[in-house]
């Protein structure tokens, strides 16, 4: 897989690369035997792997990480490649493009991604036609944030259009703070800046009858006191988790040549070089909090083994991004194969084999009739 997408990002470049699979999937989307034929072949159900979470019930703790599915398009054939819930976004009050192109860049040496897109996003109104399309069964997370045009004074009101508007249709909502693909973005990192975002989304919720659970997204290249202020922030206010991190600015001992990134520009790089960090980040926000909130662990999850050892740090549930695209469509669903004991598998195949051999009774039963 690693060689086919070496190939294909350097004949169309990254970002044309993930532009065609969301195509693909779009036109998967479009056909229903087709999302039945995908979740036969790849997803893994059992229910070992459910969760209860922020009061929502997950089939499995495998998220598609906000970024990949950006104006929520794909979620439905996504959930049916395994995923146990998909985040759509960063959604923006209004379209924008992003930085210049090309600013994705595939760094198979280190298993990575360098992407500088910065926010490129069709704006709520677009997002609002695909979320309205049906989606029972699925959790759909929003990640949320306001227009690189927007002063940061005027940050909270982007930040509360979008989750007003999108309220009825999405599960839970995710506050980005980490933002960290080009230096020329606002990035909230006081306590004063980041409750004046999250305060109007509270009182908004406080006058609905939905409950949707709001989480805060967090950078990796944070220092240790501004993850302790993060996580007190969470336990000193009505925000129901963190998700932690997105993609770093500071990878260390990247096998991909210097000039090769120069060349490439600022970004912020995702995948192996992130897996440490993103690991210690969670321990230390599961540490802080004491274990009482829920936590979302995100950021170079390549491998099962790479999950679990997100999970041992605090992490209830995971979300994978590059990941997937090195290891292809099969990837959620080997991630939760990885995750169910001998037992759990055991327990389910005869559990299996029990319901089969009651229908058969049953209708051995109704032909003697």
């Amino acid at each position: 897989m690693r060689k086919i997408l070496h190939l294909i990002s350097h004949l169309f470049g990254a970002e044309r690369a993930h532009s065609l699979a969301v195509i693909m999937l779009q036109i998967v989307d479009k056909i229903p035997t087709a999302k039945w034929f995908l979740n036969k072949i790849y997803a893994t159900e059992n229910t070992a792997l459910e969760r209860e979470v922020f009061g929502i019930h997950f089939r499995n703790p495998i998220g598609m990480a906000a970024g990949f599915d950006r104006n929520g398009e794909i979620y439905r054939p996504l959930s049916a490649l395994g995923f146990g819930f998909i985040e759509i976004g960063t959604v923006t009050p209004r379209p924008q493009q992003g930085n210049p192109k090309p600013r994705v860049f595939a760094l198979p040496e280190d298993t990575a991604i360098l992407n500088r897109i910065g926010l490129a996003s069709k704006g709520l109104e677009a997002v609002l036609e695909s979320v309205r399309k049906e989606h029972q069964g699925i959790v759909l997370g929003c990640n949320i944030g306001k227009n690189t045009v927007t002063p940061p004074e005027e940050a909270p009101m982007d930040y509360l259009r979008v989750f007003r508007n999108l309220y009825q249709y999405i599960d839970y909502f995710t506050v980005n703070v980490s933002y960290n693909t080009t230096h020329k973005q606002y990035v909230p990192r006081t306590r004063e800046s980041i409750m004046n975002i999250l305060e109007p989304l509270f009182d908004f919720r406080r006058g609905q009858n939905q409950y949707r659970p709001i989480l805060l997204k967090i950078s990796p290249d944070l220092t240790n006191e501004e993850i302790d202020l993060m996580t007190d922030i969470m336990v000193d206010t009505p925000l129901d988790g963190i998700i932690a991190t997105n993609a770093t600015t500071k990878p260390h001992d990247l096998q991909t040549p210097q000039e090769e990134l120069r060349r490439n520009g600022i970004g912020a790089v995702s995948g192996t070089p992130l897996t440490e960090r993103s690991i210690e980040v969670v321990r230390r926000v599961h540490e802080r909090c004491h274990g009482t909130y829920p936590i979302i662990g995100v950021g170079g999850l390549m491998t099962g083994e790479d999950v679990k050892r997100m999970m041992d740090a605090g992490a209830t549930l995971v979300q994978v991004y590059t990941g997937f695209v090195y290891n292809g469509l099969g990837f959620a669903g080997n991630l939760c194969k990885s995750l169910i004991t001998p037992e759990e598998s055991a327990a389910t195949d005869e559990s299996t084999t029990t319901d089969e051999s009651a229908t058969s009774a049953t209708e051995n039963n109704t032909d003697n009739q």
